[in-house]
């Protein structure tokens, strides 16, 4: 198959590889209608995560129609439209039952998702049907739910919103697509206003359109002194930490109120965090890895009726041939989020 792989720092190449297989029962394997390029996906790029020792395939975000399925595949057949959460589950065992699928015991990832194929494990448990086949316009809003829509939302709750939480300040650290999306989720679930720190002019238009109610155009000191300006003082009730970078964890501890918690989903790197003013502030951290596959159903529904449309964070679309193109615009800022397509 044609093949997004990753040869070392900012080498990407679309190149020919073995089409995946089936290695055990449960697995599926979705031809891909629809991909992109993950924030995330700039670690591996600038060499963040250590050297490339061989080529390798790239990409966790697709969407696609089932191939082929494991004979123990009992919920998908072949020409089913399909959602591929990037982390994969059987959602039976005891950590998926306890709404943590990113954590499953039968854990697997997306590998291959800017390729033709891509090889899903745990089917069943994984995979989000559709009724019908959507328009490709739709591609961009369900793309978003593949990741980095779920993403903002697990930041969202796991600082405290939508659990009974109403009204009050969300301040949304990082304006990537998954802050963003963050917003967006604040704003759903329920905070009165909403912070987006954020530097770039076309990202805040998007924030905005996402429920935005106050931009901090500002980081570092200045960006949390006019956070407090905003908040009288006091902090926000609500912080989300979208980046995860050192800089990021220690703003986003800083702008929250006495007794917040922080829902951070930025994948952390080189993150000293500052326990001992954490610890005088009771200000507590949640998050982590995405539970995709525990909010996909509702966040699906919320796509298809036209509550949220999360889509709005692509900016740029390109062949999968020139997917390299679009690492380079996102790597050097000039977009947010690169929708590839055949």
């Amino acid at each position: 198959m044609h093949a997004t792989t990753i040869h070392g720092v900012r080498d990407i190449r679309f190149t020919q590889v073995p089409d995946p297989t089936l290695a055990k029962p449960t697995d599926a394997i979705v031809k891909v209608v629809g991909s992109c390029i993950c924030g995330s996906d700039l670690w591996n790029y600038r060499g963040a995560n250590g050297d490339i020792e061989e080529p390798r395939t790239i990409g966790h975000e697709c969407i696609g129609v089932i191939e082929e399925v494991g004979a123990d595949v009992r919920d998908f057949k072949v020409g089913d439209f399909v959602i591929v959460p990037f982390d994969h589950c059987d959602n039976t065992c005891p950590h998926c039952l306890a709404g943590v699928q990113s954590v499953c015991e039968n854990l697997g990832f997306t590998v291959s998702g800017q390729s033709e194929y891509a090889l899903v494990n745990q089917a069943d448990g994984s995979l989000v049907k559709l009724d019908e086949t959507p328009d490709p316009a739709m591609y961009p809003d369900l793309l978003a739910l593949t990741d980095v829509m779920a993403t903002g939302w697990h930041a969202a709750v796991m600082s405290g919103l939508g659990s009974g939480a109403t009204g009050g300040t969300a301040v949304v650290v990082g304006d990537g697509a998954v802050g963003l999306c963050g917003v967006l989720a604040a704003a759903q679930l329920g905070a009165e206003r909403v912070v987006a720190m954020s530097r770039h002019e076309a990202r805040q238009e998007i924030a905005k359109k996402f429920g935005a109610t106050d931009i901090v155009a500002a980081r570092g000191k200045e960006g949390e002194a006019a956070v407090r300006e905003l908040t009288g003082g006091v902090g926000a009730d609500f912080v989300l930490e979208c980046v995860g970078t050192d800089q990021s964890f220690k703003t986003a501890s800083k702008v929250a109120r006495p007794g917040a918690t922080v829902g951070f989903v930025g994948v952390p790197h080189d993150v000293n965090l500052p326990v001992n003013a954490l610890f005088r502030t009771n200000v507590g951290l949640k998050g982590g890895m995405a539970p995709v596959r525990r909010y996909l159903p509702d966040l699906l529904r919320l796509t298809l009726d036209g509550t949220i449309n999360p889509g709005l964070v692509f900016d740029k679309a390109l062949p999968f041939s020139e997917a390299a193109e679009g690492y380079r615009l996102m790597d050097e800022r000039l977009a947010t989020k690169v929708q590839l397509t055949y």
